[in-house]
C-alpha cells in the first residue's frame, strides 16, 4: 500500500531492550515494534515484565530505584533513553493512564487543565477551556460533567474517574497513550466504555495497553505481545495470536494451561 499512511507504521520501536531491578533482570532482549494507529495489546502471566516494559516507553522505570534500562527504544527518530531528553517533554508525547483512577484532587476542570497550564499550550483562558472541552468530549465525559466542572474529580464514579483521567492525558496533545490495566479496578459496565472508548482513541493516537484479560486484549487490539518469564515470546496480528499462534507457550496460555 503506497498511500502516504501505510497500515504499518512504526510508532515506537524497541530494540534488545534489558530492565534490570537491582541485580534481577526483569526483561531479556526484547525487540518490539509498535505500530502507529493501533492499539497493541500486551498480555502474559503476572510479573512476566508486561508493565514494566509498558513503563519502559516513558521512562516511568526512571523514577523506581535501583532500576537499569539497556537498550534503545526510539519514538519515530527520537532515542527516547537519549541524556539530552527532556523527561516531561517525552511523557506529554507518551502519556500514561494508571491501573487505579487517580485523579488529582482538584477540580474536574482542574484536572484536565493541569498538564496544557504546564506546558503552555493555551495563551489565555478560552483557549484552556477550549482544550478542557475538547479532552473530555474525547473521553466520552463531556455530557456527563459539562456543566459541573468545578466540582471535585474525586467525586465522580470510578468509570468516569478513569475516563477524567483518559482526558488529562489527551489534554497535552500526546502521539502515544500507555495504559496500565486500566479495567481492573472497574465494573463490566464501566470497562465496556472504556473499550469502547480505546477503539474510538485510536483512530488519533497510538495505544498500548497491558491487560490480564486475554477477552479484552481479542475486543480491543489489533496487535497482541505475549510476554513469559521477561522474554516477548512472540508478537503479531491480534487474530492470529489467538487462533494460530506459532509458539506452544503462548497457546498454553490462550488455552488457560498455565498463567
Amino acid at each position: 500500500m503506497q498511500n502516504g499512511q501505510h497500515a504499518h507504521d512504526v510508532k515506537m520501536a524497541a530494540r534488545k531492550v534489558n530492565v534490570f531491578y537491582g541485580e534481577k533482570q526483569a526483561l531479556k532482549e526484547i525487540d518490539l515494534d509498535i505500530e502507529a494507529n493501533a492499539v497493541t495489546a500486551l498480555i502474559g502471566p503476572s510479573g512476566c515484565g508486561k508493565s514494566t516494559f509498558l513503563r519502559s516507553l516513558n521512562r516511568m522505570n526512571d523514577t523506581v530505584r535501583g532500576c537499569r534500562v539497556e537498550g534503545d527504544i526510539k519514538l519515530d527518530t527520537l532515542d527516547i533513553y537519549d541524556t539530552k531528553v527532556d523527561v516531561v517533554q517525552l511523557r506529554a508525547r507518551v502519556g500514561m493512564v494508571f491501573q487505579k483512577p487517580n485523579p488529582f484532587p482538584k477540580s474536574i476542570y482542574e484536572n484536565v487543565a493541569y498538564g496544557p497550564r504546564i506546558h503552555g499550550l493555551a495563551e489565555n483562558k478560552d483557549e484552556l477551556d477550549l482544550i478542557v472541552e475538547k479532552s473530555l468530549k474525547q473521553a466520552g465525559l463531556w455530557k456527563e460533567v459539562g456543566d459541573r466542572l468545578a466540582e471535585a474529580g474525586t467525586g465522580l464514579s470510578g468509570g468516569q474517574q478513569q475516563r477524567l483521567c483518559i482526558a488529562r492525558a489527551l489534554a497535552v496533545s500526546p502521539e502515544v497513550i500507555l495504559m496500565d490495566e486500566p479495567c481492573s479496578a472497574l465494573d463490566p459496565i464501566a470497562t465496556a466504555h472504556i473499550e469502547e472508548l480505546i477503539d474510538e482513541l485510536r483512530q488519533n493516537y497510538t495505544i498500548v495497553i497491558v491487560t490480564h484479560s486475554m477477552q479484552q486484549a481479542a475486543r480491543v487490539s489489533q496487535r497482541t505481545a505475549f510476554f513469559h518469564l521477561g522474554i516477548l515470546v512472540e508478537s503479531g496480528d491480534t487474530k492470529t495470536i489467538f487462533t494460530n499462534p506459532s509458539d506452544e507457550r503462548t497457546q498454553g496460555y490462550i488455552t488457560g494451561r498455565f498463567g
